[in-house]
């Protein structure tokens, strides 16, 4: 960690997060929590699939009904993009290498994460969807090209460089790999087709932030999508 990426800390910080580990959006908020080593979280387990979401006293603070959703002090806020980037703006240095003040790197953040909810993670809730919440057992074509379209684009962006935007790891790699890991439980990534994606994988992997962050919700995800396939 950086003297940049270090958490201003403060004694009466107690954040909550809702969460289910086998969400994407979640272990990407969990990357940036272990990324900054930030004390003191609260988890609340929320099961999509239990239909927590929709009881009562979570639509009191998020009528959207989506995890994760953090709550700090008496502030609310959801949407995986919107958390990651305030956790850093409030808990991280200024100038933080993982989001720069600098307007120029910080849209090219901005405008992968912008990827990330537009178009990878659309990919997969067009294909984990009608496994998780409805009875398909396999995937659709026009899902499988989605995906792969998806790929595509991540192979492009990737193409001679280490990172989705600019010199060092940002929350676009951050955020965009918690998606495309799990993309990959459910369309393999071909080594040959996509080797700078591969490529990129293994490097996140490689730090301390991934492999407690995003890993266990990994393989928890990989659980369920097999429990449910072999219905």
């Amino acid at each position: 960690m950086t003297d940049n990426d270090r958490l201003i800390i403060t004694k009466s910080m107690v954040l909550t997060l809702y969460k289910m580990d086998a969400s994407p959006p979640v272990r990407a908020v969990y990357m940036v929590i272990e990324k900054l080593k930030i004390p003191n979280v609260n988890y609340v387990e929320t099961d999509l699939l239990a239909d927590d979401h929709l009881k009562d006293n979570f639509l009191k603070i998020n009528p959207q009904h989506t995890i994760p959703h953090l709550t700090d002090g008496n502030f609310n806020l959801w949407d995986s993009h919107a958390i990651i980037t305030y956790l850093v703006n409030k808990y991280g240095k200024s100038n933080s290498s993982l989001y720069p003040t600098d307007p120029e790197k910080r849209a090219l953040i901005d405008a992968k994460l912008h990827f990330d909810s537009g178009i990878l993670y659309p990919a997969l809730r067009e294909n984990d969807e009608p496994i998780f919440f409805g009875t398909a057992t396999s995937l659709k074509p026009e899902g499988v090209a989605k995906i792969k379209s998806a790929y595509d684009f991540t192979e492009k962006f990737l193409t001679g460089v280490q990172w989705l935007a600019g010199d060092e790891l940002t929350l676009a790699d951050i955020s965009c790999v918690a998606t495309v890991s799990t993309l990959n439980e459910l369309l393999p990534i071909d080594e040959k087709t996509y080797p700078n994606i591969i490529a990129w994988i293994k490097r996140c992997s490689e730090f301390e932030f991934y492999r407690k962050g995003n890993q266990p919700g990994l393989l928890d995800f990989r659980r369920l999508l097999k429990e449910f396939l072999a219905r």
